[in-house]
């Protein structure tokens, strides 16, 4: 079991401090002790405990724990291959389905989650998990998903059976090209897929922030960088250009600038197509640069509009209404730009709402609902303050919801 005592525990539920002293509630019966451990259980593993785990998750609530109860619930494989795979794999497809197969993207999150490495990584690391090789399985591929199809299909134990690798050794990227999640084979065949790479960045806040790229629009930003696929006069209009594509594109395509190497390449089939990088030297035809030819659709929409030469980003959202999201919250110094995927990837999931984010997620995924009044907002903030202040462990988060609503 997980050594939880230094993540940041909180008091036991049953006692309340008051200035007047300390203040005891009447325990709990058996009874209801029992049904809290196996509500625990089934919010946190998605099935129901064996009697030996409900009698140990039992005796910590009746001892004052609950917090081990919650712990001992996530050593179930379920947690992993139900809870987490449902709760991660809605990020990795425009669809926002949760029926998409196992991929890269979900394996790798869950394996962040399952190591309890900072989730902060999950947009920068060079990171990616695969099935052992022990197992048998057909050995991971940048151009098919059939590794991951037949793990699901095998019903491996994501617990036990996912080991860490890195995308430079498997994908053909440069270590410093990768930016965790948002490089995995899966990104590109769900968000770099044909297009100009600004669904990459869209689900990106999308997902990570909370946040649609309509909710941070902000017309008061420089223009400067708006490229030429967007027509200044929509429809013959101008007004609708400066009311309302101005203020997405102001911030959003900047941002995109990161992404200028990328693309998603398949022949027919987009199932069988691959995450590419243009690294340094090469030359695409299109451009005559590094950058992809994506990056030219529709150049004749506005001629004058921005013209991408490289990877360099810059944040305009910093400023504005939009520096209230919590710009390097951290205080890492980082700056409000640079070069490439990884960068840009530090400089999002390092705000004060990518943390609120993830714990807001864990409130709807454990408590099966979201947070509707001051009790529910006041935990929401304590946690992603447990949450920012323990290395970003996303399973404290877990058992600390789960003990919040295991009275619901």
């Amino acid at each position: 079991m997980n050594d939880h005592t230094t993540r940041g525990r909180v008091l036991p539920p049953l006692l309340l401090f008051f200035a007047a002293g300390l203040v005891t509630l009447p325990a709990l019966s058996p009874a209801a002790e029992r049904d809290q451990a196996r509500r625990l259980h089934d919010r946190i593993a998605g099935v129901p405990p064996s009697e030996e785990v409900l009698d140990a998750m039992e005796t910590a609530i009746r001892n004052g724990d609950p917090l081990d109860a919650a712990w001992q619930a996530m050593e179930n494989s379920a947690f992993y291959g139900v809870t987490l795979k449902n709760f991660v794999t809605p990020w990795t497809n425009e669809e926002q389905t949760v029926f998409a197969p196992l991929n890269d993207y979900t394996a790798t999150a869950i394996g962040i989650i399952r190591d309890e490495i900072p989730f902060t990584e999950i947009l920068s690391a060079d990171i990616l998990y695969v099935g052992d090789s022990g197992l048998g399985l057909p050995a991971y591929s940048p151009g098919s998903n059939a590794h991951y199809e037949e793990m699901e299909r095998r019903g491996v134990d994501l617990k036990s059976g996912l080991v860490r690798t890195t995308q430079s050794s498997v994908l053909g990227i440069p270590a410093e090209a990768t930016a965790g999640v948002m490089t995995t084979r899966q990104a590109g065949r769900a968000f770099y897929i044909d297009g100009t790479n600004r669904a990459v960045v869209r689900f990106t806040f999308l997902n990570h922030l909370c946040r649609d790229i309509e909710q941070v629009k902000d017309v008061s930003r420089p223009t400067d960088r708006i490229r030429q696929d967007v027509s200044r006069s929509p429809g013959g209009d101008s007004r609708i250009y400066i009311n309302n594509c101005m203020g997405c594109h102001a911030g959003l395509d900047p941002l995109v600038q990161a992404l200028a190497y990328y693309d998603y390449e398949y022949d027919g089939d987009p199932d069988s197509g691959r995450l590419v990088y243009n690294a340094e030297g090469t030359v695409d035809p299109e451009t005559g640069t590094r950058v992809q030819g994506k990056y030219l659709i529709n150049a004749g929409n506005f001629e004058f509009g921005y013209i991408t030469e490289d990877d360099s980003w810059v944040n305009y959202w910093r400023a504005g209404p939009n520096s209230v999201l919590g710009w390097d919250v951290n205080g890492l110094g980082l700056p409000d730009r640079g070069a490439g995927a990884k960068s840009m990837g530090r400089e999002l999931a390092n705000t004060a709402v990518f943390a609120e984010c993830q714990v807001k997620k864990v409130f709807q995924a454990v408590c099966l609902r979201p947070p509707v009044d001051a009790a529910d907002r006041a935990e929401i903030e304590r946690v992603t303050g447990l949450f920012r202040g323990n290395g970003y462990n996303l399973k404290q988060v877990f058992a600390e919801t789960a003990v919040y609503c295991m009275g619901d």
